[in-house]
């Protein structure tokens, strides 16, 4: 699956990620793309699925007829994210086009 990691999301776990190709938005030259500009870019190209740290990207975009799934982490700080990996593991694992999924990470 082609992965585009948002502009807040932390790097560490994308070797957690086998099997699957992540490309971090600056990387894409996309850093100073925001919210709809982003995933309009990232599934022009192709990208399956978007993993952001952004909690109102549900609220702030239309999420209909979206073609790329998102992911959203309930917590991007690396050092609390680490001892969750395996739960971000598994929703990109599950999925599918068009799906939308937060992934539960408590603030400790």
């Amino acid at each position: 699956m082609r992965i585009l990691f948002d502009h807040g999301t932390p790097a560490p776990p994308i070797p957690f990620l086998e099997g699957h190709a992540v490309t971090k938005a600056k990387e894409a030259g996309w850093d100073r793309l925001v919210n709809g500009e982003l995933l309009n870019a990232a599934e022009a190209i192709g990208f399956e699925l978007l993993v952001t740290p952004d909690k109102n990207i549900r609220y702030q975009q239309n999420l209909t007829g979206r073609k790329i799934a998102i992911i959203v982490l309930g917590n991007a700080q690396w050092p609390v994210l680490r001892r969750y990996v395996e739960r971000v593991v598994s929703a990109v694992d599950a999925a599918v086009p068009g799906s939308f999924a937060e992934v539960d990470i408590p603030f400790d």
